[in-house]
């Protein structure tokens, strides 16, 4: 069976076509674990059927763990939709997750855009310790339910070396302060609507070059803070540059829609 491999802003991932169910579910996360080792991509994408929308997403993660829905990897998968014929209006992409339906839309040939899901629960400041000190996080879940994610500012750029930041995306990654686990986005603010990022995610247990429900997080963290006051947010991840549009509804943040581009680096197969 062939596998495409395709990357969004750097963020890797290995897209399998299961639409015909010729691939037995309970293999998929060994699987993942395999094909992610091999490529060294972040995550693996199952294309497969669904009756409410043009196709459906099951996300793992590079460690074989299931994820809930991955921004870049939506996007990706709204390219290969469109190319593959399964969706036959590239201006209204409909993608079912475990989060939730994902709208998409092809904006050229690799830049596509994708509405993350809304977030269902919004706490702008929880504080974690960290042996001595003690981190403000803003923690958010995009979804229902949702991708846990906490973002850190930073008061300065993103360092060069980054072993210290590692760890301390680490610790924050398992504290007891998220129960589920969290994804952690470290942000340095560069300008009103400008950030520079970096996110520490579960399942890969690393940096990725880039995370798109991370941008998503990081937008809403300015908007809710009162950090900015634009409805778009640029936002410079390791891989490459993301956007954010959002709206702010009251103490939560609605419609927002993630921008960047897509990148197909090439095909694999396996028996």
């Amino acid at each position: 069976m062939k596998y495409t491999k395709m990357h969004g802003a750097g963020n890797g991932f290995v897209l399998l076509d299961n639409t015909d169910l010729l691939l037995d579910p309970d293999g998929y996360a060994p699987l993942a674990v395999e094909l992610c080792g091999k490529e060294s991509v972040d995550g693996m994408i199952v294309v497969a059927p669904a009756q409410d929308a043009d196709c459906g997403m099951v996300f793992y993660n590079r460690d074989g763990s299931l994820g809930e829905m991955c921004g870049n990897g939506a996007r990706c998968l709204a390219r290969y939709a469109v190319e593959h014929g399964l969706a036959d209006d590239p201006d209204n992409i409909r993608i079912r997750t475990a989060a939730g339906l994902v709208s998409a839309r092809r904006i050229d040939d690799e830049l596509y855009e994708v509405r993350l899901n809304d977030p269902s629960v919004v706490d702008l400041h929880r504080f974690v310790p960290v042996s001595e000190k003690t981190f403000d996080c803003f923690y958010t879940e995009l979804g229902d339910p949702g991708i846990p994610h906490a973002v850190v500012f930073l008061k300065g750029p993103l360092p060069a070396e980054r072993t210290a930041l590692r760890e301390t995306g680490r610790v924050l990654r398992f504290s007891p302060q998220f129960p589920r686990g969290a994804n952690v986005t470290f942000a340095f603010q560069s300008g009103p609507d400008r950030v520079e990022a970096i996110t520490y995610e579960r399942g890969v247990e690393d940096f990725t070059l880039a995370c798109g429900t991370g941008c998503g997080a990081t937008a809403a963290a300015l908007v809710l803070l009162g950090r900015t006051s634009s409805d778009t947010v640029h936002i410079t991840m390791p891989g490459g540059k993301l956007s954010v549009t959002l709206r702010r509804s009251g103490d939560s943040v609605t419609d927002l829609y993630l921008t960047g581009p897509t990148a197909i680096t090439g095909e694999g197969g396996f028996v």
